[in-house]
């Protein structure tokens, strides 16, 4: 809104200076028509700071608010600056590379210290050429090539964003739904597929696999955005759809056997 852009676009000027505040209003655009009809959550003013309304707070109501309120203050601020450096050490015969960045401006990571952009990146100190460097410490350490992590509930909202599979709305039941049934368990946060669900995932990619793919549900996602756009005619895209797919279930009950766990 307006005038909680105003408002905020004078309390970064005020509170950090004019540098720091973006010099044109940010306008983030959603993914793949997302249900975007509403304003993002927001402080109902950038004014009420999570610490001047700390004590009316429980402790997780202040870290909830403490998160959304520095978020829509570092939206709006100016992108922080970073060096990328690439450093030659040189050592007898050896030759040692390292790259990382040095921070110039800090922008809106003023806001949180712990930010992950500021962790993403190699923080370097100031070199210069031909500076002579004393060895700290040598450690030698072996690595091996780990297996892919299991999925987290994270991980599986993250891969089901990425995929544009579903909508925020529907990711939690999603997870409620496949632990419920009983296709994977939970153990230290982790998901493990049982028995149940890797037959039950065995029966449905083998007889159902237009169905059972990544690009299914995206692709039907996509077509009911043309159906709201009037581009397309929602009875002609469940038609092509369900006289296959009828066709594919009558098939399916001949042929699967009944399992017994």
């Amino acid at each position: 809104a307006d005038e909680a852009y105003e408002e905020l676009h004078q309390y970064i000027i005020d509170s950090f200076g004019e540098n720091y505040a973006n010099k044109d209003k940010v306008e983030y655009k959603s993914r793949s028509r997302a249900q975007d009809a509403h304003e993002a959550i927001r402080p109902t003013s950038t004014l009420r700071t999570p610490d001047s309304i700390k004590d009316s707070l429980s402790k997780d109501q202040y870290k909830l608010y403490k998160l959304i309120w520095e978020r829509f203050v570092s939206s709006q601020m100016a992108p922080a600056l970073f060096d990328s450096v690439s450093v030659v050490i040189t050592a007898d015969k050896y030759v040692f590379r390292s790259s990382g960045s040095i921070l110039k401006f800090e922008g809106y990571l003023i806001i949180n210290k712990k930010n992950e952009e500021k962790e993403e990146n190699v923080l370097m100190p100031e070199l210069s050429k031909d500076e002579v460097l004393k060895l700290v410490d040598t450690k030698a350490e072996q690595h091996f090539t780990q297996p892919p992590a299991r999925f987290s509930e994270a991980m599986i909202i993250k891969t089901l964003e990425e995929l544009g599979i579903g909508r925020p709305s529907t990711y939690s039941p999603t997870i409620t739904t496949i632990l419920s049934r009983g296709y994977v368990v939970k153990e230290n946060k982790a998901f493990y597929p049982t028995e149940l669900g890797e037959i039950v995932n065995d029966m449905v990619s083998n007889n159902f696999e237009e169905v059972i793919n990544i690009d299914f549900t995206a692709n039907m996602e996509n077509e009911l955005d043309k159906v709201e756009d009037g581009k397309l005619y929602w009875k002609d895209i469940i038609r092509e759809f369900y006289w296959p797919f009828d066709e594919k279930i009558k098939i399916a009950e001949e042929e699967i056997a009944e399992v017994e766990i």
